[in-house]
């Protein structure tokens, strides 16, 4: 049995496959204007994208009013679960933003609507048929369209999100800046005998019930795992950490950061939910020339 940390030997030609199919198809944009979500500070449109298969996906994009632009751009890459929100009110008056949500999830659920929990093992025994290869390749037709806006300041540009937005910043070096927390599949063939948490406890279960697919199943997943892309990542990055000896501990997480092509920064989470967000915030912020600005009152 091969180390479940080992990268693939064809981990180029693998995702050069994607980088080649989405170069082939056009992402044909639809934007359409959302009145009910637009205010005095923002436009918010609905935007759907084709990515590979081809599918069409959804977003929420935004773009200040506060001023003649361009301004700095800010891509949400999605977490897991069904549905995505429209971007926060304080980042939708400073950056234009891009929530994707990736197929599967609300709004982008035709023909096929995702199982939570069952995404997770979605043809997860076959590399090359993996739903998170495609997610990967949703959230780059993403990137793609955020960075062609005329509206954005492309020396500007930030990521954010878990795994899926450190595979985006080193696939599509135009960002400057990266904020990761909550990885999933860094170490994931470890990380699961550590917890009955979900979305883990969807590979737990599945191997439970196929366990002579275990080698597959590493497989694939050795594919998403950050350690192997944040090499190519030249933007300055911010990488939230969880508590000692958890699977999001500094400890657990000094593989990876170690192998980042450009600078780090860490974050120590207090999980307390004003103090974390507006931490990361502020930090942000700074970065891309804005001011500040926190969700929650300071005084009462």
């Amino acid at each position: 049995m091969t180390n479940h940390t080992d990268r693939p030997a064809d981990f180029e030609s693998y995702w050069d496959e994607v980088d080649r199919q989405l170069a082939e198809i056009p992402a044909a944009p639809e934007l359409d204007h959302l009145p009910i979500r637009s205010n005095e500070h923002c436009d918010v449109y609905s935007v759907r994208l084709t990515s590979v298969g081809p599918y069409r996906i959804f977003g929420y994009f935004s773009v200040p009013k506060n001023g003649n632009g361009p301004f700095p751009g800010l891509l949400l890459t999605p977490g897991y679960g069904s549905v995505k929100a429209v971007p926060d009110y304080n980042d939708r008056m400073r950056y234009v933003t891009l929530q994707v949500i990736h197929r599967g999830q609300r709004l982008a659920d035709k023909p096929y609507a995702a199982a939570y929990p069952g995404l997770m093992t979605e043809r997860i025994d076959d590399p090359e048929n993996y739903v998170f290869r495609d997610i990967v390749a949703d959230c780059l037709r993403g990137a793609e369209f955020l960075l062609s806006r005329p509206e954005v300041d492309t020396d500007n540009v930030a990521v954010m999100g878990n795994d899926l937005a450190l595979i985006t910043a080193a696939r599509r070096p135009q960002f400057s800046i990266v904020q990761a927390a909550d990885l999933v599949f860094h170490r994931l063939m470890e990380a699961r005998q550590r917890t009955e948490a979900y979305p883990l406890e969807e590979i737990n279960e599945y191997l439970r019930t196929y366990p002579e697919r275990e080698e597959a199943v590493a497989c694939s997943v050795a594919y998403l795992d950050p350690i192997h892309h944040v090499g190519d990542i030249t933007a300055t990055t911010s990488l939230s950490v969880g508590d000692p000896g958890s699977t999001s501990g500094a400890a657990w997480l000094e593989r990876v950061s170690k192998n980042f092509g450009g600078p780090v920064e860490y974050y120590q989470l207090t999980h307390e939910g004003g103090t974390d967000h507006d931490t990361v915030d502020a930090w942000m912020a700074e970065k891309l020339g804005v001011q500040p600005m926190s969700r929650f009152l300071t005084t009462v």
